[in-house]
């Protein structure tokens, strides 16, 4: 299957906002009552999910539930059932609550991989914004404590009358090439023999492009060109709030310098080499899951002929 922002991990694009909703305070709460919708649960960043790893979906009895935290609307499925998440208090004991033994609360991590392509990005979104909402409970503006509004997608201050809105942080992820050698790196903290594409946040003022192209040079002392980049894909990853995009990039040098406070390692590797990694066959090192966009961006480039 050709990958595209829309066919990536976390990045399914299959049911309807309904952002005319969020306003309709009634119809919201009517829609969570109703005996169609669809509902999932949150704790402390882990989704409700079943033995199998799919999402753990409650129709309205979520609504009697004690515990339930903040409320968010995600939109409507193809039969016009409203979708909701709750975030659950730690006051919320799953193993005295009458859906016990239906699921457990797990890793996001762990779990999003083993869901199904529209599951995986509704729980990824509810992910994002529960985090955006335990991060920015206070206005930036003055320091009074903000309000939820929106269902679940703006915060408004009662005291200055600011809104806030849910961020996203935009992340070049990029795999740098030199004719049939790939350049990928590895962080201290993760386990032995895991290679991923180097990757940093865009400041303000720069493009995608000049991001990679700045964050090369920073991690590792490979100089290249902007004009160079090739777009991908992006994926969104709720870990907490990023935008990833994917790019391949030409180098103009070979030579390396790790900045040791971003990478412990980066090495070049064959497109053989990258072929075999992919594979899970190379005898040292192993890529990202196939849930990260990192897994891709690397597919892609060791597929190609030249």
């Amino acid at each position: 299957m050709l990958l595209t922002s829309d066919t990536m991990p976390l990045a399914s694009a299959a049911i309807d906002r309904a952002a005319h909703h969020r306003l309709e305070t009634d119809w919201l709460d009517a829609a969570f009552k109703a005996p169609d919708v669809l509902v999932c649960l949150f704790q402390n960043g882990m989704p409700l999910v079943q033995d199998n790893g799919g999402l753990l979906w409650l129709g309205a009895q979520a609504a009697s539930l004690s515990g339930i935290g903040e409320r968010l609307f995600l939109g409507k499925d193809k039969t016009g059932a409203a979708i909701f998440a709750l975030d659950m208090t730690l006051a919320f004991k799953l193993a005295a609550a009458p859906i016990a033994g239906l699921g457990d609360f797990t890793e996001a991590r762990m779990a999003f991989g083993a869901m199904s392509p529209m599951d995986a990005n509704l729980a990824s979104t509810a992910r994002s914004l529960f985090e955006w909402h335990k991060a920015h409970g206070f206005c930036a503006n003055c320091g009074a404590a903000s309000a939820v509004r929106e269902a679940g997608w703006k915060r408004a201050c009662p005291s200055c009358e600011r809104e806030h809105f849910p961020r996203t942080d935009p992340v070049a992820i990029m795999l740098a090439v030199s004719g049939d050698k790939c350049l990928l790196g590895r962080q201290s903290l993760w386990p032995a023999g895991f290679f991923s594409c180097l990757a940093g946040f865009i400041e303000p003022g720069e493009t995608v492009e000049q991001g990679a192209v700045r964050e090369l040079l920073e991690e590792a002392g490979i100089r290249s060109n902007a004009a160079s980049a090739e777009y991908l894909f992006a994926q969104p990853w709720p870990f907490p709030s990023s935008l990833m995009m994917g790019l391949i990039i030409k180098a103009e040098t070979e030579d390396i310098t790790v900045d040791k406070t971003e990478l412990d390692e980066a090495r070049w590797f064959t497109r053989e080499e990258a072929r075999a990694i992919i594979a899970g066959t190379h005898a040292e090192v192993f890529a990202p899951p196939e849930m990260a966009v990192a897994h891709h961006i690397l597919r892609v480039w060791s597929e190609r002929e030249s």
